[in-house]
């Protein structure tokens, strides 16, 4: 009756840890930004770049003319860069837009 009472929270603890979801490390991708006007417009970056499904959070502040994206390590740098390409606009007549690469 022990035998199987041992056995039976040894399978219960086992359930209970499979459901646990595993959390991926946060990693961090830096991109380089440029464009007329990009730095005018950080608020507009930060959320195109916060729109990936992945990504924690943005520092635009720690490195000029960098964008520090920090993710769940299931971003590709593509996706990074593919939401920049929308990043443009024309304010008070002057247009502007940002470019972007990822730093190697």
């Amino acid at each position: 009756m022990r035998k199987f009472a041992t056995l039976v929270l040894a399978v219960a603890l086992g359930i209970t840890l499979l459901a646990i979801p595993v959390q991926a490390a946060e990693q961090k991708t830096t991109l380089i930004l440029g464009g007329k006007f990009c730095e005018v417009y950080p608020n507009e970056i930060t959320l195109a770049l916060m729109a990936v499904k992945g990504v924690i959070r943005v520092d635009l502040n720690s490195m000029g003319g960098q964008a520090i994206v920090v993710h769940d390590g299931t971003v590709k740098p593509e996706a990074l860069v593919a939401a920049m390409k929308d990043v443009k606009g024309t304010k008070a007549g002057v247009e502007w837009y940002c470019t972007v690469e990822v730093m190697k």
